[in-house]
């Protein structure tokens, strides 16, 4: 009798083209797991059409301004957990889990940033990225893929990596469209090697960015 597949939940504030990557993944076996439920805290988030296009629960949670932030991650946690997820990923998730959500999903959070470790962590990185090309300050942006164990903003643990160079005559709209690329392939990389492991056993020591 076979084990059961891997179950993933997926965090997406918008469009969800590294939604739809995972899901594709998914289904022609690239990566040995199954979508369980795609949450956002935007109802007209695009993403949540997508899952329903692919027969996978859709959930809303938005944040009333008056709720606290941690309150917020509660709930979240609390209906992402009804899933009995293996491993939560972030694919363009805007807001910083708090605590509150992470410790109940130890080692378990990955999120997918489009830049390198150490720089344009948060909001705009591609941007932020190109007005600094721009400047003369750098010939390259790039894609991690890294654990979330703390209420850090793009700094956990780098399970892949990958350089986006940034072409003279580049718009922000071509360079967008680069990293995109690089963001749909990296992550349905990191999560074949990532779901072959149980959620127990460190991620840190597996350098699966190499």
């Amino acid at each position: 009798m076979s084990s059961p597949l891997p179950r993933l939940v997926v965090l997406v504030s918008g469009y969800g083209s590294n939604l739809q990557a995972v899901i594709d993944a998914c289904r022609d076996g690239r990566i040995p797991a199954k979508v369980v439920a795609v949450f956002s805290n935007r109802k007209d988030a695009y993403a949540l059409e997508r899952a329903r296009q692919a027969g996978i629960s859709a959930v809303t949670v938005t944040k009333p301004r008056e709720l606290d932030r941690r309150l917020y991650d509660h709930v979240c946690q609390e209906q992402v957990a009804a899933y009995q997820p293996d491993w939560i990923v972030l694919a363009g998730w805007m807001r910083i889990l708090s605590s509150e959500f992470l410790d109940r999903f130890p080692n378990r959070v990955i999120n997918l940033h489009p830049a390198l470790p150490g720089t344009f962590p948060g909001a705009d990185a591609i941007q932020r990225a190109f007005e600094a090309f721009q400047a003369g300050a750098i010939q390259h942006t790039g894609v991690m893929v890294h654990l979330v164990p703390d209420e850090g903003v793009d700094c956990g643990p780098v399970l892949g990596q990958e350089t986006v160079p940034i072409l003279t005559g580049d718009t922000l709209e071509s360079l967008a469209a680069r990293v995109h690329a690089v963001e749909h392939r990296l992550l349905v990389e990191v999560l074949q090697k990532v779901v072959a492991h149980p959620p127990t056993e460190p991620l840190r020591d597996l350098n699966l960015d190499k």
